[in-house]
């Protein structure tokens, strides 16, 4: 299992509405991606921080998502709320329970 993880943060009061934009228009788009398995929100309301990670079943399922521009054309979903640039790193996944 792979992850990716991603970390934005987001404009002020805009916390909301980018955890409805993951879930009704990112979300929907990464279940049709090879190899996707989850999507995870972890949110920081007092900063503004949002890191999503998602699960692929292997590191070229992942690779793919980022070379073939699902990756980019998501993160532009996210345009509107936020603030600054994205972050992103890539890990090996080994879920324990």
């Amino acid at each position: 299992m792979h992850a990716r993880m991603t970390t934005i943060r987001t404009q002020p009061g805009k916390m909301e509405e980018a955890l409805v934009i993951a879930r009704d228009s990112i979300a929907p788009h990464a279940e049709e991606q090879q190899g996707f398995k989850s999507l995870v929100a972890l949110t920081d309301p007092e900063s503004g921080e949002l890191v999503f990670i998602s699960l692929w079943e292997t590191a070229e399922d992942l690779e793919a998502s980022e070379n073939s521009g699902y990756y980019e054309e998501q993160l532009g979903r996210l345009s509107s709320v936020l603030a600054g640039q994205a972050a992103r790193e890539a890990f090996e996944a080994h879920i324990l329970a």
